[in-house]
């Protein structure tokens, strides 16, 4: 159904139907996440992987509290837009052969979903404010907290490790990075001393005694 639905007719039907929207994600990338793990061929990334899989079961346990704190039975709503970005990222998996390179994609791919998570719970936190549930909004801060976090680890890890290893993996045999346009050009040497002293115009003869 998504985010945007004709059934809203309330800023606290939206914020519940929000939650419905994020439960769903949430429990969508846990199915997800394992598969990650097992492919990912770099063990500071496979680890990072492991640790974001216990950190959403329990973002999943925290919104199920914060239904309770709406008075609404923990339960999902499709989403289509959490949806399009798990198959995508499926579909990379499927492509890609080269393990390096298949890391720096599935970075990638984690990334767009913090994305979507963190949009979704700071609107969930600014509407539960709004609604005078700073209680609400607390508790929905740690998952926001917790998804900035792994996006700074996964770029992190992507600049350092992840994307030089795969850039080095797909570099021709023996080649080399083409230095720069303005490196590769070869300045004028300058002329050397006796050169330029060679080049200097004849001193003009002295006059000779008497000479006019």
């Amino acid at each position: 159904m998504g985010l945007f639905s004709r059934d809203i007719h309330s800023m606290d039907a939206l914020c519940v139907h929000g939650l419905q929207d994020i439960f769903y994600a949430e429990n969508q990338i846990l199915k997800s996440l394992p598969n990650m793990i097992e492919k990912a061929a770099s063990g500071e990334l496979r680890k990072g992987l492991q640790t974001h899989l216990g950190e959403t079961k329990k973002q999943v346990r925290r919104l199920e509290q914060v239904f309770r704190m709406h008075g609404k039975e923990p339960q999902g709503s499709n989403c289509p837009a959490i949806d399009g970005i798990l198959e995508e990222a499926d579909d990379i998996m499927g492509e890609v052969d080269d393990k390096n390179v298949l890391d720096a994609a599935m970075i990638a791919a984690a990334q767009a979903v913090e994305h979507y998570e963190i949009t979704r719970y700071g609107a969930l936190m600014a509407w539960a404010k709004e609604l005078g549930r700073a209680d609400c909004a607390r508790v929905l801060g740690q998952n926001l907290a917790e998804e900035k976090a792994t996006d700074k680890k996964l770029t992190a890890l992507a600049e350092k490790r992840v994307n030089p290893a795969a850039e080095r993996r797909t570099r021709p045999a023996g080649g080399s990075r083409k230095a720069s346009p303005s490196r590769a050009r070869s300045r004028p040497a300058k002329p050397s001393r006796a050169t330029r002293k060679s080049k200097r115009p004849a001193a003009k003869s002295k006059r000779t005694a008497g000479g006019r």
